[in-house]
């Protein structure tokens, strides 16, 4: 068989291992013939590839990013070259389609699967909120990156008697504050699922100083939004591509606590550091069973799937199931993560 791959969306730890898993198990395995698109979906529209081979990936399982690169392409221009796509694979002998993405991607994935082509695909996010998996790669990455961080800001903070606002990804979701801050012993922790009020989170925080605590660590998804009515706060415009451009919850944040506490109250934004560099070794590892297990399913014919993780196992599902809504912070999560800190 001859099967493409590629990587879209934002970056990840881990989509190097995906690829080298499916080079693996297709050419050594099954002598299949792999060829790797560039910079995701937009590779695929202008026949722009590689040839994958074994000597191609060496050495690239604990790579961050992806050696395929990556981009976006508007949802417009994609509905656009389906039959553009559809060329091209037939053009290329293609007998299916591994995209490694995330939300955007697989939507993308089901809108070509739905066309006909043969797609399975491999959810990637660090942001976790693919709803039919129990986990992506790459969150554990970002939950280990954002939680070292936030040891080491504490000694700071502790230091200058202040408050930190440590601001961390997910734009739509939570898991990763909920995570690192539960895992950093974090003071607070605010997510986009539940908007929060500003003189709530004031009193908490003050709670600490009355108690004589001399610092205070609050973890804010970047996507989080203030209670209608509790504060000026400004938000992002929208990008091309449909996605929030978002202004920054936590130097607005810092700005209110500071006026509200009367004490020193400074925004740490952690951004792309979390999503780049070497994955861990469980993102390694689950990365390199989704590829597996995408390259069997392409040979059983189970096309319009994606793999996924149920408990240990790995699992098929529709990418129609993948797409339909998004894996959010329930309540009795964010009511565990409130008792401990």
């Amino acid at each position: 068989m001859r099967i493409g791959v590629l990587t879209s969306g934002g970056d990840c730890p881990g989509l190097n291992a995906v690829i080298r898993s499916v080079v693996h198990r297709a050419v050594v395995d099954h002598g299949d013939e792999v060829i790797g698109f560039h910079d995701g979906w937009k590779g695929l529209l202008e026949c722009d590839y590689r040839k994958l081979d074994l000597d191609a990936v060496s050495g690239i399982l604990a790579r961050g990013g992806t050696i395929l690169g990556s981009s976006r392409v508007q949802p417009a221009h994609l509905r656009g070259g389906v039959e553009q796509a559809r060329g091209h694979v037939a053009d290329l002998g293609l007998d299916a389609i591994i995209p490694i993405g995330g939300e955007g991607t697989l939507k993308a994935a089901r809108l070509l699967s739905d066309a006909g082509l043969p797609i399975v695909g491999v959810p990637k996010t660090i942001d976790n909120d693919i709803a039919s998996t129990d986990v992506t790669f790459g969150f554990d990455t970002a939950v280990t990156v954002a939680t070292e961080a936030l040891d080491r800001l504490k000694t700071t903070a502790e230091s200058h008697q202040r408050v930190l606002i440590v601001e961390v990804m997910g734009r739509h979701t939570g898991w990763i504050a909920l995570h690192s801050g539960m895992a950093a012993g974090a003071h607070a922790i605010v997510v986009p699922e539940r908007p929060f009020d500003v003189q709530e989170l004031t009193d908490v925080v003050g709670k600490r100083f009355e108690a004589g605590k001399k610092f205070a660590i609050v973890v804010v998804s970047e996507g989080a939004k203030p209670r209608e009515g509790t504060m000026d706060f400004t938000s992002g415009a929208t990008d091309v591509y449909g996605h929030e451009r978002f202004s920054g919850v936590a130097n607005q944040l810092s700005v209110e606590l500071e006026e509200r506490l009367g004490k020193e109250a400074r925004p740490v934004i952690l951004g792309h550091v979390q999503r780049g560099g070497t994955p861990t070794a469980y993102d390694r590892v689950l990365a390199t069973r989704f590829g597996w297990h995408a390259v069997e399913a392409v040979h059983n014919g189970r096309f319009g799937m994606m793999t996924a993780l149920h408990g240990t196992d790995i699992d098929l599902v529709p990418l129609s199931e993948a797409v339909e809504h998004l894996k959010t912070v329930p309540v009795e999560r964010y009511t565990e993560a409130e008792c401990v800190l």
